[in-house]
């Protein structure tokens, strides 16, 4: 009964994936407050707060496959959270004598956060290990066209030329700074709350400080200087970083789509029988994955506000807001994941035509290089000089449709300066790259 495409057995393939959604679907959040309940109780033992053998027999109960998801959910439908449900089922396996101890001085928020905390880990490592695997392919790719020319284009517009190795170091930087934030971030999102009904783990008395820092050693999180149930910067800076994971992921895939339309034919996604097909025109390879990155990048950028929204808790336990960012931060994790999945589709397989690449430079005559003939003849002949020269040379390769070399060849002024190889050596956009080689050498220096 899914509504979401990114749920479903269809479109599930090309929506999310299924890494993610088993990350952060409910049965992982249901596992996760199991954990956390179970885990609170070893802390609780070790400092002598409940038996061992209640912790023991918690712990071993403490498993989601004992739960029984209608009854859970009416008792959800009942009090608007799963987590009474979850521990009276957990309470009934663990065994009367071990069930009383259960849930021990906490409160159904601690469990839920706790819980979302241990599953964005879960989903951090999958990015992240997918994060590598695109940074690693685009530094391929900068590497092994460091020296295939091509046109740059601003304004949608041929402009001077580049190489793709460059255009594929520009994807590729953002990627090495996605991967510094996310290390700077995550001991600020993985953090353990822990602090009963309004944060000051009253009812654990002079023991709560020392049973929150067991239970964060128990998680391997982080202790934070104080309960943070009402104060959500760090939910909002996970949304954050994926929402400009996106933007960073959508630039390639935008740059590609365009790069695969028939008058550029530069560069395209991997082909594979019946990819990119067309139900009516055989000859199409539609850029499928460069659309899903696109359309999956912007649905989780439009759920990040959501979070930003929900950040407004009211005293020390919000009415309302906890609701919303539990509809919109799994959804953004699962769009930015599938996202990820398109990128590296096209990332590890990408073809890059560097004769059609030529061809579309050569295509202008030359005038792609009017600016690098200007900037060599201003030291001769002055640049305002030059800058006229070069401007009435273009406006005779445009008018008579021969090449800038052509036209310039014809300008005694030019002439009088430069024989045919140098006018060669000033029209040749290989000539004209500026620093492209010392930026790629920076990128890839970043990269590892």
């Amino acid at each position: 009964m899914t509504v979401s495409p990114a749920d479903g057995p269809v479109f599930g393939a090309v929506y999310g994936t299924d890494a993610m959604r088993a990350a952060m679907g409910e049965r992982a959040f249901l596992q996760r407050m199991l954990d956390t309940e179970a885990a609170l109780a070893r802390a609780q033992s070790r400092l002598g707060m409940i038996p061992a053998e209640a912790a023991a027999a918690i712990t071993a109960a403490a498993r989601v496959e004992i739960l029984d998801i209608s009854a859970l959910a009416a008792a959800t439908r009942n009090t608007g959270f799963p987590v009474v449900g979850l521990v009276k089922q957990l309470s009934a396996a663990a065994g009367p004598d071990a069930g009383r101890w259960t849930h021990w001085g906490t409160t159904t928020q601690d469990i839920v956060d706790t819980a979302l905390v241990l599953q964005m880990r879960d989903a951090f490592a999958l990015i992240a290990a997918d994060l590598d695997r695109l940074i690693a392919a685009f530094a391929k790719l900068a590497r092994a066209h460091r020296h295939t020319v091509m046109a740059g284009r601003t304004h949608a517009q041929q402009a001077l030329p580049i190489t793709f190795g460059y255009k594929a170091a520009l994807w590729l930087d953002p990627l090495v700074t996605m991967r510094e934030r996310l290390a700077q971030a995550l001991p600020r999102i993985l953090k353990l709350q822990f602090g009963g009904a309004v944060g000051t783990l009253a009812s654990l008395g002079d023991k709560g400080q020392a049973c929150a820092a067991e239970l964060a050693k128990e998680l391997d999180l982080a202790l934070p200087a104080i309960p943070w149930h009402v104060v959500r910067d760090g939910t909002a800076e996970a949304a954050c970083w994926l929402g400009m994971l996106c933007g960073v992921l959508a630039k390639p895939a935008t740059d590609v789509m365009l790069l695969m339309q028939s008058e550029v034919s530069e560069a395209s996604e991997p082909a594979a029988p019946g990819r990119g097909g067309s139900s009516t025109m055989p000859q199409k390879r539609n850029p499928i994955a460069c659309e899903y990155v696109i359309a999956q990048a912007r649905a989780a950028q439009a759920l990040v506000p959501q979070v930003l929204g929900a950040m407004a808790h009211d005293h020390e336990r919000g009415a309302g807001p906890m609701q919303i960012e539990q509809l919109a931060l799994a959804p953004i994790f699962l769009h930015a994941h599938g996202a990820m999945a398109q990128a590296l589709l096209i990332a590890e397989g990408l073809v890059v035509d560097g004769a059609r690449m030529r061809r579309n430079l050569d295509a202008s005559g030359g005038l792609i290089v009017a600016e690098a003939v200007m900037m060599g003849l201003a030291p001769l002949l002055g640049r305002g000089v030059a800058h006229d020269v070069v401007h009435h040379a273009c406006d005779v390769a445009l008018a008579e449709g021969v090449t800038l070399d052509t036209a310039l060849a014809r300008d005694p002024r030019v002439t009088d300066h430069l024989d045919q190889p140098g006018i060669a050596r000033l029209t040749d956009p290989a000539g004209y790259l500026g620093a492209t080689q010392g930026f790629i050498d920076a990128v890839l220096a970043r990269a590892g």
